[in-house]
């Protein structure tokens, strides 16, 4: 879950893998993806959406990738997933198959990364 930069907006990444902007504090969801491409949010920790299409390996499963997280910066993103990788990118990733940095961790499945 993460909130824009004004606070205006939240993001949700739901069970069946799909990404939800809601308006706060009414909680209207908003469907028009210009608008949500406009935003511009304080955290990311999903693993969905355009920013981040690249992360994805050609033979991943939607499961596969758990966690993700922006740097404060803004320029960097890492993720966590199924085989104890922690992979490093650049943010945003709009393309298919990008490049990592990617260390293995002593956790078999990564849960949360920060």
């Amino acid at each position: 879950m993460d909130f824009s930069a004004d606070s205006s907006y939240l993001q949700v990444s739901t069970g069946s893998y799909k990404r939800q902007v809601y308006e706060v504090p009414s909680g209207k969801q908003l469907v028009d993806q210009a608008v949500i491409d406009r935003i511009t949010w304080a955290t990311w920790t999903s693993v969905l959406g355009d920013e981040v299409i690249g992360i994805w390996s050609r033979h991943a499963e939607k499961a596969d990738v758990n966690c993700a997280c922006v740097s404060h910066s803004g320029i960097n993103l890492v993720t966590g997933d199924d085989f104890g990788m922690v992979k490093l990118f650049d943010f945003p990733c709009p393309e298919k198959f990008v490049r990592s940095f990617f260390f293995l961790s002593c956790i078999v499945s990564l849960e949360d990364v920060r």
